[in-house]
């Protein structure tokens, strides 16, 4: 029988834990076993190995991220909103390494809760950019912008060495940023995609598509 009071979430839970204290890669089950009290066996009756205990993390780690961006954005718009979603993400991903690395993971084909954990970021950006009147082609460009100039900087941000004030950089990055998307639709049609997408056409939903 499985320890009384050991669940999947609290699995899930401290081993989000120990992955933002001493990094996802460092993660084991015999060291989960070991901080829970349990034996290394039993395990196996709250997650399906290592594979799926990455999997639990990476789809709470979506979830919370989603929950901070949606806090950080409402009642905000175009640039107030970007700025405060920068600020969350940036931020969140800082005071969660282990988890914002279990973030990246893709979802299997098919598993419908690690794809909708996997959405709910995408779709509060989506959100945000709806602000800039942005659709079809433009809006999956914009979308793939943030969120890489996001994910880059967080990436990157523990290797600067210049002594020069990170903070201000971050900001000066976030506000070009703003600036950039409040002028996105402005480009000259030649230098847009000429890929369709049924979002362009007011078929479906104008907010960017899963891959974005």
């Amino acid at each position: 029988m499985p320890r009384a009071g050991l669940t999947e979430a609290r699995v899930i839970d401290e081993a989000a834990q120990m992955a933002d204290e001493i990094g996802l890669s460092r993660l084991t089950l015999a060291a989960l076993a070991d901080r829970l009290g349990v034996r290394y066996p039993s395990l196996y009756k709250h997650v399906d190995g290592m594979d799926g205990l990455q999997r639990g993390i990476a789809v709470r780690a979506k979830n919370e991220l989603a929950a901070i961006l949606a806090r950080a954005t409402v009642g905000r718009a175009r640039g107030d909103a970007i700025v405060s979603l920068s600020n969350a993400y940036r931020n969140w991903a800082l005071q969660h390494p282990g988890r914002y690395a279990a973030a990246q993971r893709v979802p299997t084909p098919g598993d419908t809760e690690a794809e909708a954990a996997d959405w709910a970021s995408v779709e509060i950006i989506g959100d945000v950019l709806a602000g800039y009147a942005l659709r079809g082609d433009d809006a999956i460009d914009a979308t793939r912008g943030l969120r890489a100039a996001l994910h880059g900087w967080v990436s990157l941000e523990a290797t600067f060495v210049h002594p020069a004030n990170i903070d201000r950089s971050f900001d000066r990055l976030v506000q070009g940023l703003a600036t950039a998307l409040a002028n996105w639709a402005d480009q000259p049609p030649e230098h847009r995609a000429q890929q369709h997408h049924p979002d362009a056409d007011g078929t479906a939903s104008n907010r960017p598509r899963l891959d974005a």
